[in-house]
């Protein structure tokens, strides 16, 4: 069997299937270790609506280039 092609990863925001460029890291500190991170990715017009969403519940930890970031 042929290894699968890798997939482009889209952003995370309902409905959207643009190829993400961000990945937003974060954690809910009541459920989550301080060192977990959990990644939602963003395309560029997402970027802040999803940044803020995260940011207000206080669980937005870093905002990176999905070039420089494991996604699992």
């Amino acid at each position: 069997m042929a290894p699968e092609e890798s997939q482009p990863l889209t952003c995370s925001a309902k409905g959207c299937r643009v190829e993400a460029a961000w990945a937003l890291l974060w954690n809910n500190p009541k459920l989550h270790s301080p060192e977990r991170r959990k990644t939602w990715l963003a395309c560029p017009e997402h970027r802040s609506t999803l940044s803020d969403f995260l940011a207000a519940r206080g669980f937005l930890r870093d905002v990176e280039p999905v070039a420089g970031t494991e996604v699992d």
